[in-house]
C-alpha cells in the first residue's frame, strides 16, 4: 500500500468507526473523498492547526456537511485541538463533533453546513471578502491578503437553487481564488441520481464564466495533484473541479450504493472494509506513522511565520494601513465609534424629520459608514427601493474591489454570501431586499442566527403600507416569523431616531445577526426626553406616559406608533389614561431584566398591541385578556392610506379596542 493511500485510509477508518459507534451518520462521502482530501490538505491548503484564526489562512468549507466525519478526521489528523476522544463522541450531546459541522464548536470549522448549497454560498462570500480586503490593504510587494477559499460540494449542493444564485455571481465577479471540488459520485439518499439530476454540470459552470476541470479521477493522486495545481494557477475565474468518485469506496458490499450514504455500514461491513483496504488496526487506532504523515503543525507554523515576517515589513512601510488591518483582525470598532453614534442620534433628534424609516436607515448609513470602512453593503436588485447605497459606495466588480455588491435578484444567494463575508472576518456586511422576500432567504438567516455571526439584513416595505403592489408584496406574517428565530435581533423602528439607534445596535452586536424592518411610507417624528432617547436601546420603553394613573398600556411598533399616540390622546379626552410603549425590538426587550420589563408594561392592567402584522405573536405581551389590533389575512392592492383604514388601522379602532378590554 502506498503511503498516501494509507493516509487516505485513515480517513475511511475513522469515518466508518465513528458513524458505526454512533449508529448514525454518513460514512459514504468521507470514504469517497478521502484521496481528494489528502491531496488538498497535505499539499495545497495553507493553514496552521496551532492557530486556526491566522488571518491569511486558506478557508475550507465542507458544503456537503452531512459528510462531517471527513472534516473531523482531517482536523484531528493534521493536529488541531480535536482529540480522538471527541471523534469517539461523534453526534453525542455537547461533543465537538456534532452531526453536521457547526461554527464555533470545533477549531478549524469555518462555517456551519448541512443545509445543502449554503456552504458553497458561504465560500463565495469568503472569496468575495478576500477580494475586497486584498484590494484595500495590499500594496506593491506586500500581498498581506492572499489566500484561497476551497469548497467540497456534492450532488445535493448543486441541485439546490442557491448554488445557481451564488455561483453565477461568483463568475460575474471573477472570484479567481475560489475553488470548488465536486464529489460526483452519482448517489443521493434516494439512490442513483440519474432519475432526477441529469444536468450538464461542467457546461453549466462554464456558462457562469468558471474554469472547469472535468472528468478528474477522484481516487488518483497524480491526476488530482495536476487538477488542483491548475486550479490555483487561474486567478481571473473561479474553478470547479469535477471529480468522479465512488461513494463508500472500500466497502465491499455498499460502495457505490445509497446504503453507504446516510447510515452506518454495520459491524460486518466495517470488518470487511478493514480487510478490503488493508487497515490492520482496531477501531479508533491510528499508527504514529500515519499521524506523522498528516501532521501539519510544523508546516503551518512555517507558513504563518513567513506571513508574520511579511506583515512586519508591511507595518514598517505602511504603518497606518497596518494599524487599521490589525484593528479589523481583532474585530474592534474604531476608537471614535461611540462618539460618532452619539452624534448621529443627537443630530437626528434635533432634525426631527418626517421621512420613511428606509430613508432614515440610509441617513444612518451615510453618517456611520465614513467612520466604519469595514461596512460592506448590497441589495438584491432593489438598491433604489431599499436605499442601501450611500455617497461613498463603490460597486465591487470583476476589475476591482469596493464596498457595495449588486447581488441581482438572488435573495437566498445574497444571504448565504453575506454570511460568508461575515465569517471571513475583517468586514461587517449588510444587504437589502423587501421584507416579504425574507422568505426566500430564510434558511440562510436561520443559519446565521445559529452561528451567532454579525450580519445585518435590511428589509424594507415592511407592511401593507407599501400599498398598490398588493398582497404578493405585502408582508403580514414576516415580522413575527423573523422574531421567533433564536438569536435573531429584529428592529422595527417608528421614526428617524429609532432607526439610528437600531443601526448602531446592529453594528455593535457581535453575537448574532440583526434584521431591520423599515417602512416605505413617511412616518411622523416622535418627541423624546433624554431618558427616553437612552431607553430606545433597551428594545422597549415608555414613549408617551399616561396623563394620570395608567388604566391600560398600548404597545406598538413602526408605523403604528402614530396610531397609538393618537389613540392615547383620544382616550384622554374620554377620561381614560393610557400609556404608550414603543417596542422597536421585542427581541432586545425580552433580554432586559424582569424589573425593567414590568416597569414598562405594568402588571395588573389591560394591554393592547398595535402592529400591521399577525396578531398571535403579541399574545405573549397582552395575554388572553388583552387585545391586538393586527392583520390575520393577506392584504389587498390599493393605496396605503385606504388599506390602513380598510384593515382597521385607525385611531378610532384602536380606541374602540382599548375600550373593549377595560
Amino acid at each position: 500500500m502506498s503511503p498516501r493511500l494509507e493516509l487516505s485510509n485513515a480517513i475511511r477508518a475513522l469515518a466508518m468507526d465513528a458513524v458505526q459507534q454512533a449508529n448514525s451518520g454518513h460514512p459514504g462521502m468521507p470514504m469517497g473523498m478521502a484521496e481528494i482530501a489528502e491531496v488538498l490538505w497535505n499539499h495545497h491548503l495553507r493553514h496552521n492547526p496551532a492557530n486556526p484564526q491566522w488571518f491569511d489562512r486558506d478557508r475550507f468549507v465542507l458544503s456537503n456537511g452531512h459528510g462531517s466525519m471527513l472534516l473531523y478526521a482531517l482536523l484531528h489528523l493534521t493536529g488541531y485541538d480535536l482529540p480522538l476522544a471527541e471523534i469517539k463522541r461523534f453526534r453525542q450531546l455537547h461533543s465537538k463533533t456534532p452531526g453536521h459541522p457547526e461554527f464555533g464548536c470545533a477549531p478549524g470549522v469555518e462555517t456551519t453546513t448541512g443545509p445543502l448549497g449554503q456552504g458553497l454560498a458561504n465560500a463565495v462570500g469568503m472569496a468575495l471578502a478576500e477580494k475586497i480586503l486584498a484590494a484595500e490593504f495590499n500594496r506593491d510587494g506586500f500581498d498581506v491578503i492572499d489566500h484561497h477559499t476551497w469548497a467540497f460540494v456534492g450532488d445535493g449542493c448543486l441541485m439546490e437553487g442557491i448554488s445557481h444564485e451564488a455561483c453565477s455571481l461568483a463568475g460575474t465577479l471573477g472570484l479567481g481564488k475560489l475553488i470548488a471540488i465536486y464529489d460526483d459520485n452519482g448517489i443521493s439518499i434516494d439512490g442513483d441520481v440519474k432519475g432526477w439530476f441529469t444536468d450538464a454540470t461542467a457546461k453549466r459552470f462554464e456558462a457562469y464564466g468558471w474554469q472547469v476541470i472535468d472528468a478528474v479521477d477522484g481516487h488518483d493522486f497524480d491526476t488530482l495533484e495536476r487538477a488542483l495545481t491548475q486550479a490555483k494557477a487561474q486567478r481571473e475565474r473561479p474553478t470547479l473541479i469535477c471529480c468522479k468518485t465512488v461513494i463508500g469506496k472500500g466497502a465491499p458490499s455498499r460502495a457505490g450504493t445509497a446504503k453507504a450514504h446516510g447510515e452506518a455500514l454495520g459491524a460486518d461491513e466495517v470488518a470487511a472494509t478493514r480487510a478490503n483496504i488493508g487497515w490492520r488496526y482496531p477501531p479508533f487506532e491510528v499508527p504514529e506513522s500515519v499521524y506523522a504523515g498528516w501532521n501539519a503543525r510544523a508546516k503551518g507554523a512555517a507558513l504563518e511565520g513567513a506571513w508574520n515576517r511579511k506583515f512586519a515589513a508591511y507595518e514598517q512601510a505602511h504603518p497606518q494601513l497596518a494599524a487599521e488591518f490589525k484593528r479589523r483582525m481583532k474585530g474592534e470598532l474604531p476608537a471614535n465609534w461611540h462618539a460618532q453614534g452619539e452624534a448621529l442620534v443627537s443630530k437626528t433628534n434635533e432634525k426631527a424629520e418626517i421621512i420613511a424609516t428606509r430613508k432614515a436607515s440610509q441617513n444612518a448609513i451615510e453618517a456611520l459608514a465614513p467612520t466604519l470602512p469595514e461596512l460592506v453593503g448590497g441589495s438584491a436588485d432593489l438598491t433604489g427601493s431599499n436605499l442601501t447605497l450611500w455617497s461613498g459606495s463603490k460597486a465591487v466588480s470583476r476589475a476591482r474591489g469596493g464596498n457595495y455588491v449588486h447581488f441581482g435578484v438572488r435573495e437566498f444567494g445574497m444571504a448565504g454570501i453575506v454570511n460568508g463575508v461575515s465569517l471571513h472576518g475583517g468586514l461587517i456586511p449588510y444587504a437589502g431586499t423587501f421584507l416579504v422576500f425574507s422568505d426566500y432567504a430564510r434558511n440562510a438567516l436561520r443559519v446565521a442566527a445559529l452561528m451567532r455571526i454579525r450580519a445585518i439584513y435590511v428589509f424594507t416595505h415592511d407592511s401593507i403600507g407599501l400599498g398598490e403592489d398588493g398582497p404578493t408584496h405585502q408582508p403580514v406574517e414576516h415580522a413575527a416569523a423573523l422574531r421567533i428565530i433564536p438569536n435573531m435581533d429584529v428592529w422595527r423602528p417608528c421614526d428617524t431616531v429609532e432607526s439610528a439607534v437600531a443601526w448602531i445596535a446592529a453594528i455593535e452586536r457581535t453575537d448574532g445577526p440583526t434584521s431591520l424592518l423599515l417602512s416605505r411610507q413617511n412616518l411622523p417624528f416622535q418627541q423624546r426626553s433624554a431618558a427616553q432617547l437612552n431607553a430606545i436601546a433597551r428594545g422597549g420603553y415608555v414613549l408617551a406616559e399616561a396623563s394620570g394613573k395608567p388604566q391600560c398600556v398600548i404597545v406598538a411598533t413602526g408605523s403604528e406608533i402614530a396610531l397609538a399616540v393618537g389613540a392615547q390622546q383620544a382616550l384622554a379626552a374620554q377620561g381614560i389614561a393610557a400609556r404608550v410603549v414603543s417596542m422597536p425590538s421585542t427581541t432586545v426587550f425580552d433580554r432586559q431584566d424582569a424589573a425593567y420589563r414590568d416597569s414598562v408594561l405594568l402588571r395588573g392592567i389591560p394591554r393592547v398591541a398595535v402592529e400591521a402584522g399577525t396578531s398571535d405573536f403579541w399574545r405573549k405581551y397582552v395575554g388572553l385578556e388583552g387585545a391586538v389590533v393586527g392583520i390575520d389575512r393577506f392584504g389587498e392592492s390599493a393605496p396605503a392610506g385606504e388599506l390602513f383604514k380598510y384593515f382597521g388601522f385607525t385611531v378610532d379602532n384602536v380606541v374602540k379596542t382599548v375600550s373593549s378590554v377595560l
